[in-house]
């Protein structure tokens, strides 16, 4: 069975994976400015910490009622810093009432943008990025974000627009030049990403990022010693960034290097335990043919996220390579639940039941049954039941699952949307009416069955 690796350490795969953009530059004080002012409008890298800034901000703010102009980049100042320090909803707070207070401020729009993208409103983000090259088209830094928002939504050649606009402005700046290399990254031009990156590490070679992201695409082109280098260069600039230690341990692994791989896992999952850091070790150690051990390792991904799809793939594959075909089943259907796009898993899955049908056939397996598309060892429900004990319902069950999904992947969003929703009230009535004497659910199953079948047929070329 496939195992399915990331390139990157990244869960949420909306956003640009670990080539972020850097925390956007303050705004500067008036000539006059009071030393709360000084203090609120620092940049990120001064040397006051971003509780100092806040405090002054807050300060600051109170005594500006009537200037509101004023109080608007103060309560941008503060925004920022909320953003900086993990606390988007205080950031938004602020940002909405700076906009309220004066909606020609350009900075407090590209800032909110800049805050909605990281959390994943994209819709907003990229509403108030426009809005913010309206009022200032002469700002690379809101084109350089605007630029962000579209690479976020895949649209890269909007994006690469945006970012030539900002280097036309101001053709010095690193950052435009990573976030550039990144959208080239993804519309897999690897070999634009690497002069991209190659300029953003000229312009600033303290740029740890620019070597991640040049790393990712050597990686790409084949050249692992290149990506080793580069991502090791990352660990020497900033050696408590987890996603450096995760991507260059996906370099030893692409390289064989087991070993070296678990040794980098490691370390990023010491400095931050997440899904995707176990997932990888997970994987390096299946490779290796330590199963207990990999299992392991995706247990503790799923308990960290439940709904991290590529956890439950990779077990599975695990799981039938112990000759565990039940449980390999049950984490490939989970993780197309999660996913009903996720192909590998679609095609795990098929490999297996074909494997566990030919041993039911040659009586290899004779305590084996035929799966629905759920887990029966946890169902509670008395119709899921039902299904688990009649091969015939279980046979539907898995039918009706395969022609859902074949359905869902021939539709536009809106229609995603709905048939999903359909979906949903079908399983609802179903174990709402069941038990019911007019209830016949083995006619219901073979009916929505028939229906599913028709919209795929309907959606086929």
């Amino acid at each position: 069975m496939r195992r399915a690796i990331p390139l990157f350490s990244a869960a949420c795969l909306s956003a640009l994976p670990y080539l972020l953009a850097a925390p956007l530059a303050q705004a500067q004080s008036s000539p006059n400015a009071s030393p709360n002012a000084d203090i609120c409008a620092s940049t990120n890298d001064s040397a006051y910490s971003p509780e100092q800034r806040i405090a002054a901000c807050g300060a600051l703010i109170d005594t500006l009622k009537d200037q509101q102009k004023a109080l608007a980049a103060a309560l941008v100042n503060r925004g920022a810093t909320y953003w900086y320090i993990n606390r988007p909803h205080l950031a938004l707070a602020d940002l909405d009432r700076a906009i309220a207070v004066d909606p020609t401020n350009a900075r407090a729009f590209r800032e909110r943008s800049h805050t909605c993208r990281t959390i994943g409103r994209l819709d907003q983000a990229l509403a108030d990025a426009n809005q913010a090259v309206r009022l200032d088209p002469n700002d690379a830094k809101s084109l350089d974000n605007r630029g962000n928002v579209f690479s976020d939504n895949g649209q890269y050649d909007r994006a690469i627009a945006d970012y030539n606009e900002a280097l036309r402005l101001k053709p010095d700046d690193a950052q435009t030049f990573l976030d550039r290399g990144a959208a080239y990254y993804f519309k897999q031009d690897y070999q634009a990403s690497i002069k991209d990156e190659d300029e953003a590490i000229r312009l600033d070679p303290k740029k740890s990022r620019a070597f991640s992201n040049r790393g990712a695409a050597y990686k790409k082109l084949g050249r692992i010693d290149q990506a080793v280098a580069d991502d090791s260069e990352a660990i020497r600039l900033d050696p408590l960034d987890p996603e450096f230690f995760d991507n260059r341990g996906l370099d030893y692994a692409k390289n064989g290097e087991y070993d070296r791989a678990i040794a980098d896992y490691n370390e990023a999952i010491r400095l931050t335990p997440k899904a995707n850091f176990l997932t990888n070790r997970g994987d390096s150690y299946s490779y290796k043919g330590d199963l207990d051990r990999a299992i392991a390792d995706y247990d503790r991904a799923i308990a960290l996220d439940p709904g991290f799809s590529l956890a439950y793939n990779n077990r599975g594959a695990a799981f039938g390579d112990k000759g565990d075909l039940d449980r390999s089943i049950a984490d490939y259907q989970e993780a197309l639940r999660i996913d009903p796009r996720f192909d590998e898993a679609a095609e795990n899955l098929a490999q297996a039941r074909q494997k566990r049908d030919r041993l039911i056939a040659a009586g290899s397996d004779t305590s084996a049954t035929v799966l629905p598309s759920f887990h029966c060892g946890t169902t509670n429900r008395a119709v899921e039941k039902a299904i688990c004990y009649d091969p015939d319902l279980a046979r539907l069950d898995r039918e009706i699952d395969s022609a859902y999904r074949a359905a869902l992947a021939n539709r536009d969003r809106k229609a995603d949307a709905l048939l999903r929703q359909e979906q949903r009230d079908f399983i609802a009535a179903r174990n709402k009416s069941f038990g019911n004497p007019q209830y016949n659910l083995k006619r219901e199953l073979e009916l929505r069955l028939a229906v599913l079948r028709g919209m795929s047929a309907k959606a086929s070329p």
